[in-house]
């Protein structure tokens, strides 16, 4: 194919209607698996409603020592926490219409809770429960019926036995027959004709009882606060050939107690802002498919802040050109 039809195809991909970008790609797309295309995902999805009253502690994850502090110089420690918990601020139906189509669900069940409802957190717990947020995502493929997403439930704390197998039963009262089966092929030509819109895995045990819960799905985290040091990561990992399946290539930093310390006054925010130049030029090298060294999934945070989701749906040009 010549460069310039090429260059016509990235030109049309990152000019899609980004709130229904799946529906718009081109047929030469719609059989190829969804492992195999470049899609779009918000890490920490839902953190765009923490907690910000007294009533919400630090989450159990949190270092013993921050707890303590948190206990007792709440006014103090609080506006630190929240700088670098929120990874998004778009709402879940923003993040869909910008065009993510996986998102990174962390559940949890408060500590000393006594009803059975669930929420996001990071670092603080969330205002929204999970079944509130669901349904928010049910209403959104009400109006877009030829989009997938993939829901991605895993960093479970405190959850016991019985509050899986409710929120395993929300799950599936909420999205019923839009639940795509681990059985079918995943391309978009099937999916449609199915009317299967979800596609859900679960990191728990308690998945092999369901056929419509996939297993997790693996997410590579560099586990770095440096643009160059991740990329360094993931490079060294594609050397070893991509999974088979689904898998999620996190571009979001990690910052540690002592970058944080060392930058009081920024935020998460202003770390990945300064550095989604040099990510997303890395990101632009990058291509789809079935190689070993292709990638799927992309997911960064405040993805609804930059040119993050077209320039991952704009990778799919390298398979609509072969």
């Amino acid at each position: 194919m010549s460069s310039e039809v090429v260059s016509e195809v990235q030109v049309s991909l990152k000019e899609l209607p980004m709130d229904s970008w799946m529906d718009h790609l081109p047929c030469a797309l719609w059989d190829v698996p969804l492992r195999n295309l470049a899609i779009p995902g918000s890490h920490n999805a839902i953190t765009y409603c923490l907690d910000r009253s007294d009533r919400s502690p630090v989450d159990l994850t949190q270092p013993d020592l921050l707890q303590k502090l948190d206990k007792y110089m709440k006014p103090l420690i609080r506006p630190f926490v929240y700088k670098w918990a929120v990874t998004q601020e778009a709402t879940v139906k923003e993040q869909l219409d910008c065009g993510v189509r996986y998102l990174d669900l962390r559940i949890a069940h408060r500590p000393n809770d006594t009803s059975t409802d669930l929420y996001f957190y990071h670092g603080v717990y969330t205002t929204l429960t999970v079944e509130t947020v669901l349904q928010e995502i049910r209403s959104w493929l009400d109006v877009h019926s030829r989009e997938v997403v993939l829901l991605s439930f895993s960093h479970f704390l405190g959850l016991n036995q019985d509050l899986h197998t409710g929120l395993i039963s929300t799950i599936r009262t909420i999205f019923t027959a839009r639940l795509c089966p681990t059985t079918e092929v995943v391309t978009l030509r099937n999916l449609w004709s199915l009317g299967y819109q979800v596609i859900v895995s679960y990191e728990h045990s308690m998945v092999s009882l369901y056929s419509d819960l996939w297993p997790h799905i693996p997410y590579w985290w560099a586990n770095k606060c440096k643009a160059e040091a991740l990329i360094e990561e993931f490079e060294h990992r594609k050397q070893h050939g991509r999974p088979g399946g689904f898998f999620v290539t996190g571009i979001n930093l990690t910052e540690d107690l002592k970058y944080i310390c060392s930058h009081p006054t920024e935020s998460l925010k202003d770390l990945v802002m300064s550095t989604y130049p040099a990510l997303l030029s890395w990101v632009r090298g990058q291509s789809p498919g079935s190689d070993s060294r292709s990638l799927n999934i992309i997911a960064g945070d405040f993805v609804s802040e930059s040119h993050f989701v077209p320039t991952v749906i704009a990778l799919n040009q390298h398979l609509s050109c072969v």
